[in-house]
């Protein structure tokens, strides 16, 4: 059993759907894989051999040990979905994806590995893309009360490019992809993603609490930027600034939606708006690095369309749209000291063998 599953790149809503705003992702052609089979005792036998780790455990103690205990974990949310599992695996999990970089690494595997043991089961089952991404959701995030969105699972489930709504109620809507090929760059910095979703998660939080307390009605969905006036009295200037950003970035997202199911997209469009987006991560909620500005700026001079920071931030990854030419784009990146990889967007998990 061979599952491979992609990486993902937010194009715009970043930091904004765990506050319940929607967001436009994309599947892009850096994979995991996990890869398998049943074996006759009770163990799981997870080979890691990119990072020269081995991971034993029984399928009689799928207790957590360990602060984020995935593999375990994703066992207990398909048990609890019905699945039942009477004899243990031999696994190899592999990744070209950048690791703690901000660009699923962490999700694309647990991805994978919801589909593997979805085919482990006593009685396999063919769940549905978006159940997968649901079950995946439930393992990284809930079962560690972690501070991140759901973007991470569905994208890398169902691939393509996706328009994702978390309210009322998790809808994923397909796009047509944006044509041609991107430039990721890792910085090479190392980044405390679960301190910076918690940062600017909970800083946002306390403002909307602090706003729905005196006028229940309020809504990041429905709220004008130019009625952020109203609050002064209520918020300090640092907290009117991070809200007016947030809602500026929402108008990001619905220019740039409205442009991309448009009949003919303007794409340069859409790249000043990923280089507006990045300006707004950047300045109010400071999650960019000097080493990724330089990298951002080295694209751009080298001709991409635009390009943001990818992911939490404070480290890991930035982006150019570059359908032009992309390996000067990634040569200019690896300059100015980043890794570079050509990617375009792909397929989701998908079962290969």
């Amino acid at each position: 059993m061979n599952i491979q599953t992609p990486s993902r790149i937010c194009l715009f809503g970043e930091h904004q759907d765990y506050l319940g705003l929607p967001v436009i992702a994309m599947a892009v052609s850096l994979y995991s894989r996990v890869k398998g089979s049943k074996n006759r005792g009770k163990e799981v036998i997870i080979n890691k051999p990119d990072i020269n780790e081995t991971e034993c455990f029984s399928l009689d103690d799928i207790s957590y040990t360990n602060e984020r205990d995935y593999y375990k974990s994703g066992i207990k949310v398909c048990q609890d979905e019905g699945l039942q599992f009477s004899v243990g695996f031999d696994v190899e999990v592999t990744s070209e994806i950048p690791i703690q970089a901000g660009c699923s690494s962490s999700s694309s595997i647990m991805v994978g590995w919801i589909q593997f043991l979805s085919q482990m089961a006593n009685e396999p089952i063919n769940l549905q893309p978006d159940k997968i991404a649901e079950l995946a959701y439930k393992a990284e995030v809930l079962e560690f009360s972690e501070s991140g969105g759901m973007m991470d699972q569905y994208t890398t489930s169902l691939g393509g490019m996706l328009y994702l709504e978390s309210e009322p109620k998790i809808t994923a809507t397909p796009l047509n992809p944006i044509p041609g090929t991107f430039v990721l760059g890792d910085s090479m910095e190392k980044k405390d993603t679960q301190g910076t979703l918690h940062r600017c998660k909970n800083s946002r939080l306390k403002i909307i609490n602090k706003l729905k307390n005196n006028k229940p009605e309020f809504s990041l969905n429905s709220i004008d930027v130019s009625e952020i006036t109203h609050f002064a009295e209520a918020l300090s200037d640092n907290d009117l600034e991070i809200l007016q950003g947030t809602i500026k970035n929402r108008d990001i997202l619905r220019q740039a939606l409205a442009e991309l199911q448009s009949i003919h997209p303007h794409y340069p469009l859409i790249g000043r708006l990923l280089t507006k987006h990045h300006t707004i991560l950047r300045d109010v909620l400071k999650v960019s690095t000097s080493k990724i500005e330089a990298m951002l700026e080295a694209a751009l001079n080298a001709g991409a369309l635009g390009g943001k920071i990818n992911g939490s931030g404070g480290g890991g990854c930035m982006f150019a749209y570059a359908p032009k030419n992309p390996e000067a784009v990634a040569e200019a990146i690896e300059k100015v000291g980043g890794k570079a990889h050509i990617v375009e967007s792909t397929a989701g998990s998908t079962l290969i063998s």
